[in-house]
């Protein structure tokens, strides 16, 4: 998957970069479009919520897991997360522990999911499954793999970028979707529109074509005060960087001097180095997101000064319902039994 997507893969109209790659296109939504409809979706023994996106890039996903393991948790069941392990080295399955591993060793996100609950990291997602439910978890959330049809789900929740929308809607390589849109509108059985924008728009379209229901939800940031009249150095390795400029921005900082880096990055001594130097030349605060400092808690030396240095604009995700992260708790529980009985 690329670091940094192309910026014409946003452009609402698709340009002439996208008509190129229109051949590419259809082959890569052929084969991921049956790789969906015919895939063998194995029985976790546990009830599944996925939580996925049409495109590639962050568009919420893991706060929304968050967000849905925490409704987990009041209802007082024991959730677990399931997560590929982006940025990662990969390997066996492994529950992460955030006293033994790292972001080099579970990636980002898996550090973030670790602190709420038990997390395992798995490209082989049935056996990331199975760790879970012997660790006494009684509910899967996976943090993505809505297209790679492996594991069967008993609930498919779709996040939706309001700011970013589909971008052209065009397949990868002409677009960022990663299956054909009606495709993976068949298998979803709820869309989920985080923040404002045209996109939200969109993906009310979208679920009243197809007669899925649409839920809506922001992000908030818990500290936001703590950024109100600051200078800062924004810097971040993620999909989208300027979401995190706005969210800086709503919380009354003054963007002074930003680098962005591709997603999951991990920083070099270096880069830290230099990130420091400017911060300090210019008389800025650093700011940067809980992933990117997640990759920075088990840096040495100047990595490892940097992440003491930097201050976390927090991100929680909030439903506009507060009723709602419970209820797909609940109906995912529902359809699991269901299954069950059968």
């Amino acid at each position: 998957m690329l670091a940094r997507a192309p910026a014409f893969w946003w452009h609402e109209e698709a340009g002439w970069q996208a008509r190129i790659l229109g051949p590419a296109a259809a082959l890569y939504g052929a084969v991921s479009g049956r790789r969906m409809a015919r895939g063998v979706r194995a029985e976790a023994g546990l009830p599944v919520i996925c939580v996925g996106n049409f495109t590639v890039g962050g568009g919420g996903k893991t706060p929304t897991a968050l967000a849905l393991g925490r409704a987990a948790l009041a209802l007082g069941r024991r959730p677990g997360f399931l997560t590929r392990g982006h940025g990662g080295r990969g390997g066996a399955a492994v529950l992460a522990d955030p006293a033994r591993h790292d972001a080099a060793r579970v990636g980002d996100e898996a550090m973030l999911l670790a602190a709420l609950a038990p997390t395992a990291v798995a490209a082989d997602r049935l056996a990331g499954a199975r760790l879970l439910a012997q660790a006494g978890c009684d509910l899967a959330i996976m943090d993505d793999g809505f297209q790679s049809a492996r594991l069967r789900a008993d609930l498919s929740l779709i996040v939706v970028d309001a700011g970013r929308g589909l971008g052209n809607g065009r397949v990868l390589p002409a677009g960022p979707l990663r299956a054909p849109l009606g495709r993976q509108l068949a298998d979803a059985d709820a869309l989920l529109a985080i923040g404002e924008g045209r996109g939200a728009d969109q993906a009310a379209d979208l679920a009243q074509r197809a007669g899925k229901p649409l839920l809506r939800a922001r992000s908030l940031a818990p500290n936001a005060s703590a950024f109100a009249g600051q200078r800062v150095l924004a810097f971040c390795g993620i999909a989208d960087p300027s979401k995190f400029h706005r969210s800086l921005e709503d919380a009354g900082a003054e963007i002074v001097a930003s680098t962005d880096f591709p997603d999951h990055h991990m920083f070099t001594p270096d880069e830290a180095r230099a990130l420091l130097s400017e911060a300090d030349s210019l008389g800025l605060m650093l700011a940067t997101t809980a992933k990117d400092h997640a990759r920075l808690g088990s840096a040495t030396g100047v990595g490892a000064a940097l992440g003491a240095r930097a201050s976390v604009l927090e991100q929680v995700l909030r439903f506009e319902h507060t009723s709602d992260a419970g209820d797909l708790v609940t109906q995912a529980l529902q359809s699991f039994a269901r299954r069950s009985a059968s």
